[in-house]
């Protein structure tokens, strides 16, 4: 458990992840625009990151300006699955925390 935690740890990761599960590649000026509190250098770091735990490809191509594309690899797209059962938990969750309808006091 701890080992795949380890991969996912860190604040952006699955907010990357979340971006990457809804198309097949992104550039990296599309992923600052969609998570816009992140870093430039934060960001660079965990894409890196999940570059290195196979997670994610990186391509660049030979142009200029630069253009960096990630993609998740079939590693990646594996963890889908979990991630939609981590969103249901946090519904779930969400909703047992809801405050009800109060009930008179008799």
């Amino acid at each position: 458990m701890q080992a795949a935690l380890e991969c996912l740890e860190g604040r952006w990761k699955l907010v990357i992840l979340s971006q990457l599960f809804a198309g097949e590649v992104m550039r990296f000026s599309d992923l600052q625009r969609a998570i816009p509190l992140v870093s430039q250098k934060m960001l660079i770091q965990q894409l890196r990151q999940l570059e290195q735990d196979g997670i994610l490809t990186r391509k660049v191509y030979a142009q200029v300006p630069p253009k960096v594309e990630y993609g998740l690899t079939d590693l990646g797209w594996s963890l889908r699955p979990v991630f939609v059962a981590l969103l249901d938990w946090a519904e779930l969750r969400r909703k047992m925390l809801e405050p009800g309808p109060s009930v008179p006091a008799e």
